[in-house]
């Protein structure tokens, strides 16, 4: 696995810095027009480095094209406004469905030679698209939010704040079901517009992109997702630090979704859901496209704050393979190791090699294989285990080795659930410690190796 060949862009030298095109540095005036300049010039000269220098820069969405990288430099914050003038809505690809959405702060289709490089820091203002869930914050947090919108609805856990009134009404309304046969995709457009900050976007969307670097930056606050490649190959993630708050709603670090030839190290992540994601579409209508995540290395990164460390899912009906993970450290996430997936995605996981992995103080599991992360089933059912599944609605976990696992401090080190159609099987765990107040447990599992692991259980 680490022996593929993951290309790097090639982009020439030629500078092109935002101040040469208009740009101004008093976070107020819009530098949408400047930056959208000097990217354009870079792009009519064959391409080069669009420059952003010191200083505080409000801009709207960027667009990246073909042979540029956008380089942000040390002492430069780049936060996105947010307005409806800019921030259109669209068909996009979300949570592997096609999904209304709103443009992404900064975004790439069907672009090769791209780069995000610097020391620079990207804010994409996420606060002001989030809904907030009243049970991750403090009460002084929740009444400061309360202060600036009194909007809120009920969840299953409490209040969740909404930030804006056209949020609390496109929450209200409802997301229009674009896959129904008789879908009227434009006029469903045309009505989420009204409501367009409801559709809060991922912050930096590339697709269908080719040879493409992220290195050395800050990429922080996002509305959904932080970074989300998707139909991408040659994707390189190196040195780069990924946030948003611990309570972000959807605030994932990495989404790696249908990829190919990915190479990821020395990041870190800090963020308010799952860090580092491997999906691959979901359920029937993402099989449709049979383009899995695979051959993808993922090494020395460090996870603090999360829902997962290293997680497969729950997306992953295209399939996901041929992955090695090693040298990582997860200080403090809800779970380690998080592989997950329920009835009607279908797809299968396999060849995931998992090594040299170092926990501690994790909230529930170190290690958790699920079939049961969804409450409700792509046909609306409850039940985990109906009798009538098609054979291809079942999703498959085999041909998963992990090695030198150590966790010090957990709910439980290992819990498997899989399904009676098909279990989860042929997993093994060696030479791993885990200190937990619970151990082991499987339901639905075979063929599941334990060989030289130490559990000591409370």
């Amino acid at each position: 696995m680490k022996s593929v060949d993951v290309k790097l862009p090639e982009i020439p030298e030629k500078r092109f810095v935002i101040t040469e095109y208009g740009a101004v540095p008093n976070g107020k005036a819009s530098n949408t027009k400047a930056i959208a300049a000097a990217i354009e010039a870079a792009s009519q000269a064959g391409g080069g480095k669009v420059v952003i220098p010191p200083g505080v820069w409000l801009t709207g969405p960027i667009e990246l094209k073909s042979n540029i990288n956008l380089h942000a430099e040390r002492g430069a914050l780049i936060y996105f406004d947010k307005n409806p003038e800019e921030y259109h809505v669209f068909l996009a690809d979300y949570e592997g469905q096609p999904r209304i959405r709103t443009v992404s702060p900064i975004y790439a289709r069907e672009a090769e030679n791209i780069a995000i490089t610097g020391q620079g820091i990207f804010d994409g203002n996420g606060q002001l698209w989030r809904p907030l869930k009243e049970m991750k914050v403090t009460k002084k947090h929740w009444q400061q939010c309360l202060n600036k919108c009194p909007h809120v609805i009920q969840g299953g856990d409490g209040g969740i704040w909404m930030p804006t009134e056209t949020i609390f009404k496109g929450a209200t309304e409802g997301e229009p079901n674009v896959l129904a046969p008789d879908a009227d995709v434009e006029a469903a457009l045309a009505r989420a517009a009204e409501y367009y900050d409801y559709y809060r976007p991922v912050m930096v969307s590339i697709v269908k992109c080719d040879r493409v670097l992220i290195e050395g930056i800050t990429l922080q606050n996002s509305p959904a997702w932080n970074v989300h490649p998707l139909f991408t190959t040659n994707l390189t993630i190196r040195n780069a630090n990924i946030r948003n708050p611990y309570y972000a709603q959807n605030g994932d670090g990495l989404d790696l979704e249908s990829c190919s030839k990915v190479h990821i190290h020395d990041v870190q992540f800090d963020v308010g859901d799952d860090a580092i994601c491997m999906k691959s579409g979901k359920n029937a209508v993402a099989r449709k496209i049979p383009i899995p995540t695979e051959d993808v290395y993922i090494h020395d990164c460090v996870v603090y704050h999360g829902h997962g460390g290293f997680v497969v899912g729950s997306e992953m009906s295209r399939g996901v393979r041929r992955i090695t993970v090693e040298n990582c450290t997860f200080v403090g996430t809800d779970v380690g190791i998080r592989f997950k997936s329920a009835l009607g995605r279908g797809g299968v996981v396999e060849e995931i090699d998992i090594k040299d992995i170092y926990m501690t103080d994790i909230v529930n599991e170190a290690i958790i294989f699920t079939m049961g992360y969804v409450l409700t089933n792509s046909d609306g059912s409850t039940d985990l285990n109906p009798e009538d599944v098609p054979r291809e609605d079942v999703p498959e976990f085999k041909n998963v080795r992990m090695k030198n696992i150590n966790c010090v401090g957990a709910k439980q080190a290992i819990k498997i659930e899989g399904l009676k159609q098909l279990p989860i099987h042929d997993l093994s765990v060696e030479d791993s410690y885990f200190k937990a107040e619970i151990g082991y447990t499987e339901s639905y599992a075979e063929n599941i190796v334990l060989n030289n692991v130490v559990i000591d259980a409370d």
